[in-house]
């Protein structure tokens, strides 16, 4: 009985993926968090942005992660009660202050967009508009070699693609949650079924197709 129990525990932990074990960035005043499911009071005034186009540097908004190597699918619902323009709720993949993604659904002048920027020292923006406001929504990104596949779904069925962008391969990165409130006075932004699972390193799967 005590093995049949032990066993169980060790793939129960083998299995899990806790939100508990995570840590902030720029940890928000409020939050609150229930099994899989993270809510966070996104604070005014705060964003992530490099140079590019507006002429300022920011890196002060929430950003709750888990570190990962080599290559991996991270995936997330996310929503928020957006009010005004660029109002966000994002998954973010980040090396440093130079060096991230982030994407998921953003509010500009008064509609709902996809989103994504990604930075390599500046940021570069890119959005998609969508016919109609949404509950929640799907953000999928998947990292092969040096790049990262982003793509989006309204029913984590089918996913389409909407940007592929480079990313330093071989090196680190925080995965996880982030939402920034750049001309407004907070918000708050939901997160749930975060999770991450590891892919075999491409090279080294073609490399025993090689030498099997």
């Amino acid at each position: 009985m005590m093995m049949t129990a032990l066993l169980t525990a060790l793939t129960l932990t083998a299995g899990a993926q806790s939100l508990e074990k995570m840590q902030w960035f720029n940890e928000p005043a409020s939050w609150k968090m229930d099994g899989n499911k993270l809510e966070m009071d996104v604070p005014a005034h705060c964003d992530y942005w490099r140079i590019s186009h507006y002429g300022f540097t920011v890196d002060d908004a929430p950003f709750y992660y888990t570190t990962y190597g080599g290559e991996f699918e991270a995936k997330v619902r996310i929503s928020g009660d957006y009010k005004v323009r660029f109002d966000q709720a994002c998954l973010m993949i980040r090396i440093d202050k130079e060096n991230y993604l982030k994407t998921g659904i953003e509010y500009v002048d008064g509609k709902y967009h996809l989103s994504c920027v990604v930075t390599h020292h500046t940021s570069d923006w890119s959005v998609i508009e969508l016919d109609k406001p949404v509950d929640n929504l799907w953000i999928k990104a998947v990292r092969r070699l040096d790049a990262i596949e982003i793509f989006y779904s309204f029913d984590d069925k089918n996913y389409t693609l909407m940007r592929n962008c480079w990313m330093q391969d071989n090196t680190p990165v925080q995965v996880g949650l982030a939402a920034a409130c750049p001309d407004g006075e907070g918000f708050k932004a939901r997160f749930d079924n975060f999770t991450v699972k590891h892919l075999p390193d491409q090279r080294r799967l073609e490399w025993l197709e090689r030498n099997k």
